[in-house]
């Protein structure tokens, strides 16, 4: 048994949450002699159904009370959407336990039986963090090497981790509710690609959300990966406390400088993994190699070639896994074009930050927005954007937000506010936003806000869109 393992025999351990990283961490830990106790404030059928296979496994459940710090408790695991308020912490911190989230299992979990651990390549941010990771591991995988996207997508960390499959390297997406509960992560390399405010009543504020962040850079070994257009990201190396001969390293869509990547001619350039940075680029993929090749797309795929620079990887390999990449659904994924007019389906786009992002790729947009607002104030978004509105179309519960903010820096612009939260909402939205689309615009489902007031998540809201243009008459 390795150290890694050892350390959980016989420790009690309180898991809390039955959701997916929750069931993937006791399970792992019961099978490594910890004695677990589940807790989880809810009591449907389908925890119940959870809780009966856990029990099988050897775990102990109990649903109903997430509140209550089970006697005698060693450590506990909290999954990632767990506030730091919750009062079970609090009964922890009385009790001088100790809390920490999955990622930090998996990460004390590494070489499992005396296996080489795999590198971690890191990647967080308030915007952009799934596809550049996926870039990366796509990157990765037209190297040759074992890899795989893990963390905050994909498959639960620590079955990775302590699964059969042998890997190099892991592309790992952490978000900052991940980082606040891993004190040991020590990553190769790693990203911060933006800062931007976003679950702030989680973190308690801006300060606390950056630093959990900035955590991602602790202990790096060969790189920082910052946005040279956003100095937070800057400032978070400049905090970090990293092995010696960890290099800062800038990425942007100018021209780079000395220990940066960039672009030059639309063609993504090297000038940090070369040997003289003074002097010498290398090229390592054509912007046109990208899909889409809009900013914020050609920013992650930069962030991603450092990372993978940063490990050592040969350009050809980041030009042929850039190539190879398709992004994920619903994230500014062109549906159709109907009567002229492209319609573009950015439902993943839930915060002011990544709205922007996707209004600026287009000339001209009819805007689809609005849902729950979680807090965010539009009017530095609509300021920004009033150039290039064709029209807006408001759903949603906290639309009014949103009006309010046009009418203050876009008063010109025809806004057609639906005073509606049903689902058939979008059929609607997208009828209106076609009959304010010229030809050559783009129709933009980008809400700049979360999906829940009107449907089960944003996928869902991205497959009503797509359906209902694929329902727009095409005469």
């Amino acid at each position: 048994m390795s150290a890694g393992a050892s350390e959980f025999k016989d420790l009690r351990v309180t898991v809390a949450g039955l959701g997916v990283s929750g069931v993937s961490a006791a399970r792992a830990l019961t099978a490594l002699g910890a004695h677990v106790t589940v807790v989880d404030g809810g009591d449907g059928e389908r925890l119940r159904e959870r809780a009966a296979e856990l029990r099988q496994a050897g775990a102990t459940v109990r649903l109903g009370d997430a509140e209550t710090l089970p006697p005698g408790t060693d450590l506990v695991v909290t999954s990632p959407g767990w506030p730091p308020s919750s009062p079970l912490f609090a009964a922890a911190a009385a009790a001088g336990v100790d809390v920490v989230g999955d990622v930090e299992i998996a990460w004390r979990l590494r070489g499992l039986d005396g296996r080489e651990p795999a590198a971690w390549l890191a990647v967080t941010g308030t915007n952009g963090k799934t596809t550049t990771t996926r870039m990366l591991a796509s990157i990765l995988a037209a190297a040759g090497l074992r890899t795989a996207a893990v963390g905050n997508i994909g498959t639960p960390i620590i079955d990775v981790v302590t699964g059969e499959e042998t890997h190099d390297v892991l592309a790992v997406e952490l978000s900052s509710y991940q980082l606040h509960w891993t004190p040991s992560l020590r990553a190769h390399s790693a990203a911060v690609l933006n800062l931007a405010p976003d679950h702030l009543d989680w973190h308690g504020g801006m300060d606390a959300y950056a630093a959990d962040k900035g955590r991602i850079y602790e202990g790096n070994t060969v790189a920082c990966v910052y946005n040279a257009a956003d100095p937070a990201t800057e400032d978070l190396v400049r905090a970090a406390d990293v092995e010696e001969g960890c290099r800062a390293i800038g990425f942007t869509l100018g021209t780079p400088g000395p220990s940066q990547v960039g672009v030059v001619d639309g063609i993504l350039v090297d000038r940090a993994f070369v040997a003289d940075r003074q002097r010498q680029a290398q090229e390592l993929a054509e912007v046109a190699d990208l899909n889409p090749p809009v900013p914020h797309n050609i920013a992650n795929a930069l962030a991603a070639a450092a990372l993978a620079r940063a490990y050592g990887v040969a350009p050809a390999a980041v030009r042929d896994g850039l190539r190879a990449f398709r992004p994920d659904p619903h994230r500014i994924e062109h549906v159709a074009d109907v009567a002229e007019v492209a319609y573009v389906d950015d439902s993943k786009a839930t915060n002011t930050h990544a709205a922007e992002a996707s209004l600026k790729s287009y000339e001209h947009v009819v805007w689809i927005a609005g849902g729950l607002a979680k807090g965010a104030v539009f009017d530095e978004l609509v300021e920004a954007a009033a150039g290039r509105l064709r029209g807006v179309v408001l759903i949603g519960a906290d639309r009014h937000l949103i009006r309010e903010a046009l009418a203050r820096h876009a008063p010109e612009v025809p806004v057609a506010d639906l005073d509606r939260t049903d689902t058939g909402a979008m059929a609607a939205a997208v009828a209106e936003a076609a009959r304010l689309a010229r030809p050559g615009d783009t129709v933009l489902l980008a809400p700049a806000c979360a999906s829940m007031d009107m449907f089960t998540n944003y996928q869902e809201r991205g497959k009503a869109f797509a359906r209902a243009v694929r329902e727009l008459p095409t005469a």
